[in-house]
């Protein structure tokens, strides 16, 4: 009953959004018979797919750090502190340097396979670090995005992309229309997918040995969980760019209250993760209306205070 109910959140949120922008799409210039074709346009070309784009990439991103979260055993942590971001960012450079032609999906494999190492390394970095503090996870992650965002930008530089780099790495959805979303649903997908596997990931996030004497096929599981989240975060910043600590912010507010079980928590997770995004999204475009603040902008400033807090809040627990 209560999952009905933020669902019907939601909805009301998607219907602000839809109305929302610098062209008229009232009812009075949908029933219109004079405005009512151009106002149909809008709304099918424009703000159906802005909205979807929108609920797609929140539910989507915050499952991502829900598994990463698990995987790492470590509250701190999500793609764009663990140099999953960065890394898919330097893979979309990569192809856009050798193969400027290539379709959507390509880019979007390429910079997956980028992310997958990048997240691979980050998980041998921690096995070779001695972790004498929870801290030292995400501090691990985002010096190491740190690095790869360097090297990224230093070639960006070279060759004359770091407008495009940028453009990139901005969480913006204003670009969003029909025919340039539909990747997202493949993001929707693996979410669904992360569900169906969340027992497993569950097991996995307990510990190799604690998993392996319970029968589950470790490596396997974090295999799964490492493409999952490699593929949904390559598939959102090659469409709408980075929405930073959205899988930070969301997996803890909801661990607090409903604990550690994935499977019990992955709906809510999933709806509080588009919620979230909606919200900053009609933030940034009526703050400066009808110009628009972009989304990685108003969710870089909520979520890094909540990160902090996060960490403080850590740090009293463990003193």
């Amino acid at each position: 009953m209560k999952l009905l109910l933020a669902a019907s959140v939601i909805v009301i949120l998607a219907s602000i959004s839809l109305l929302i922008g610098a062209g008229d799409l009232s009812l009075t210039a949908l029933l219109w018979p004079q405005d009512g074709q151009h106002a149909a346009q809008i709304l099918l070309i424009s703000r159906i797919p802005r909205t979807l784009a929108l609920i797609l990439s929140g539910t989507a991103m915050a499952v991502a750090g829900t598994i990463m979260q698990a995987l790492t055993q470590n509250r701190f942590v999500e793609p764009s502190t663990a140099g999953t971001v960065e890394s898919a960012s330097l893979g979309l450079l990569a192809v856009t340097l050798f193969v400027p032609d290539a379709p959507v999906i390509v880019k979007m494999l390429v910079a997956a396979g980028f992310a997958l190492a990048g997240t691979t390394l980050f998980l041998r970095i921690l096995r070779l670090v001695p972790l004498r503090s929870v801290l030292t996870v995400p501090l691990v992650g985002i010096m190491l995005g740190g690095i790869i965002g360097a090297i990224t930008t230093f070639f960006a530089y070279r060759f004359d992309l770091l407008q495009s780099l940028n453009a990139w790495t901005t969480g913006d959805f204003s670009g969003v229309l029909r025919g340039r979303y539909e990747l997202l649903w493949v993001a929707f997908a693996l979410t669904f997918l992360a569900y169906l596997a969340a027992d497993r990931l569950t097991l996995a996030g307990m510990g190799q040995d604690f998993a392996t004497n319970l029968g589950l096929r470790y490596r396997s599981v974090v295999s799964l969980g490492l493409i999952i989240v490699s593929m949904v975060t390559a598939t959102i910043v090659v469409t709408v760019g980075m929405l930073p600590f959205l899988g930070l912010i969301v997996p803890n507010v909801v661990s607090l209250i409903m604990g550690d079980n994935m499977r019990r928590s992955l709906p809510w997770i999933a709806v509080l993760g588009a919620g979230l995004v909606l919200t900053c999204d009609i933030i940034g475009r009526v703050v400066y209306y009808p110009y628009e603040i972009p989304i990685g902008t108003i969710m870089g400033i909520a979520g890094s205070a909540l990160f902090l807090f996060l960490l403080v809040k850590g740090r009293e627990r463990l003193a």
